[in-house]
């Protein structure tokens, strides 16, 4: 399993930064490949630790995307929302 999140608002993924390692939001998927991560619960607390009250993201399971198996049902078992919605 290789999650991802992305924020809903602005199309962009979170990622470690280059300079410090601290996750950063860039808008290229080519850019973070390092913000995969095979844990829901680390990426559930991505969700929480680095969204914006007023942004909401999805995490992105890589592995189905593009496939037979990328359904709403299969994306929705991972947790959406946003820093203040109760994730």
């Amino acid at each position: 399993m290789r999650l991802i999140v992305q924020s809903l608002v602005t199309g962009k993924f979170l990622a470690p930064s280059a300079d410090d390692g601290q996750p950063e939001w860039v808008r290229s998927l080519g850019e973070s490949g390092g913000g995969v991560c095979d844990d829901a619960e680390r990426a559930t607390q991505l969700v929480h630790d680095w969204t914006d009250l007023d942004d909401e993201a999805v995490i992105v399971d890589l592995d189905v995307l593009g496939t037979a198996s990328d359904t709403d049902e299969h994306q929705s078992h991972f947790v959406a929302g946003n820093a203040g919605g109760g994730l």
